[in-house]
C-alpha cells in the first residue's frame, strides 16, 4: 500500500469524529463536509510523520476552519430573519439509526441546542463545542482563537451560561416524547384548540425557517406562546394528516408530506410532558439536500 493510501486510511478513521465536531460548530451538514474536506487537503500537504497525535491535530484544523467559516457567516448576517434560522436536521427512522449518523448524534445534540449555539459568538461557540462536547484542552483551543488559556476558559464559561439558560432540558424517554407528539398531531388534525394548548408549554417557541424571501415577503417566522403556536398549528392541519414520525437529532419529530414529497421537517423538544420548542425547516432548497432515506418504506 502506498504512503498516500496509508494516510487516507488514517484520515478515514477520524472522519466521523471530525464531521461530528464540524456539525456542532456549523449546524450545517454540507458545510461540515466542506470543513472535513479542507482538513484532508491540509493533511495531504503536511508531513504526517511529524504529527504525533493525528486525531488532536485534525480536530484543531477542523476547529480553525469552522471558526473562519463562522466569522465569515457572522459578517454576512444582518437580516432579522436570521432569528428564524433552523440548523440542518439529522433524520433517522424511529426504529434504527444509520451508523454514520450515530456518530453525529452521540451525546445528543438536539435542534433546540443547535439553535442556541447559533446565538453565540464564533469564538464562544468554538470554545464551548471543543471543550464541553469533545474535551479538547483549553491550551489547544487558545491557539486556535488567538487568546490566552484563561481568556479561552472565560469564553467557554460565558457560552455555557447562555446555553444552560436558553436550551431546555429535553425529555430523555422516546416513548414519552412520542406520546406528546402524537397528542399534538391528533389535536392539529381535529382542529382541537384546547387539546393543543394542553400539550404546549405556556412559553413554547416555534421557529419556522422557510428560506430566503419569497415574493418580497418573509415566509419564515418566530412565534412565542402556547395560544399563538396553537393557532399556527391549526393553519397547517392538512399537513398533519400526512405526516410521518421520525427521529430528528435523536428526538422524536415529524416530516410533513404533500403528495409524497417532504414539505417540512419539524423537530420538537418535550420537557415535563409538554412541547417547549418547535423548530421547522421548510426551505425547499435545503430540504432537497437532506438525506430523507428515513422515509423509505
Amino acid at each position: 500500500m502506498h504512503d498516500s493510501e496509508l494516510l487516507a486510511d488514517r484520515f478515514e478513521a477520524h472522519r466521523g469524529h471530525l464531521r461530528a465536531v464540524a456539525y456542532r460548530m456549523l449546524g450545517s451538514l454540507s458545510e461540515a463536509d466542506d470543513a472535513v474536506q479542507e482538513a484532508w487537503l491540509k493533511l495531504s500537504r503536511t508531513d504526517a510523520d511529524e504529527v504525533r497525535n493525528l486525531g488532536g491535530w485534525l480536530t484543531t484544523v477542523v476547529g480553525r476552519v469552522c471558526l473562519d467559516m463562522l466569522r465569515s457567516r457572522a459578517s454576512r448576517r444582518e437580516d432579522p430573519i436570521e432569528d428564524t434560522f433552523v440548523p440542518d436536521p439529522v433524520i433517522s427512522p424511529l426504529t434504527r439509526i444509520d451508523p454514520e449518523q450515530e456518530v453525529l448524534l452521540a451525546d445528543s445534540v438536539g435542534l433546540a441546542l443547535l439553535v442556541v449555539l447559533e446565538t453565540l459568538e464564533p469564538a464562544e461557540r468554538l470554545a464551548f463545542v471543543l471543550h464541553d462536547m469533545f474535551a479538547v484542552p483549553f491550551d489547544d483551543i487558545a491557539a486556535i482563537v488567538g487568546r490566552s488559556p484563561a481568556a479561552t476558559r472565560q469564553l467557554a464559561s460565558r457560552a455555557r451560561r447562555r446555553v444552560q439558560g436558553a436550551a431546555p432540558e429535553p425529555e430523555p424517554d422516546l416513548t414519552r416524547q412520542k406520546k406528546v407528539l402524537d397528542a399534538f398531531l391528533a389535536a392539529s388534525r381535529g382542529g382541537d384548540f384546547e387539546a393543543l394548548l394542553s400539550v404546549l408549554d405556556p412559553d413554547v417557541v416555534l421557529r419556522a425557517d422557510s428560506g430566503p424571501l419569497v415574493g418580497g415577503a418573509a415566509a419564515s417566522k418566530l412565534v412565542r406562546g402556547a395560544a399563538a403556536v396553537a393557532r399556527q398549528a391549526l393553519t397547517f392541519a392538512r399537513f398533519a394528516a400526512s405526516s410521518r414520525l421520525v427521529l430528528i437529532n435523536g428526538e422524536v419529530g415529524v416530516v410533513a408530506l404533500l403528495d409524497g414529497q417532504p414539505m417540512s421537517v419539524m423537530g420538537v423538544t418535550v420537557a415535563d410532558g409538554r412541547i417547549v420548542a418547535m423548530n421547522i425547516l421548510a426551505d425547499p432548497e435545503r430540504l432537497a439536500r437532506l438525506d430523507l432515506g428515513a422515509l423509505a418504506g
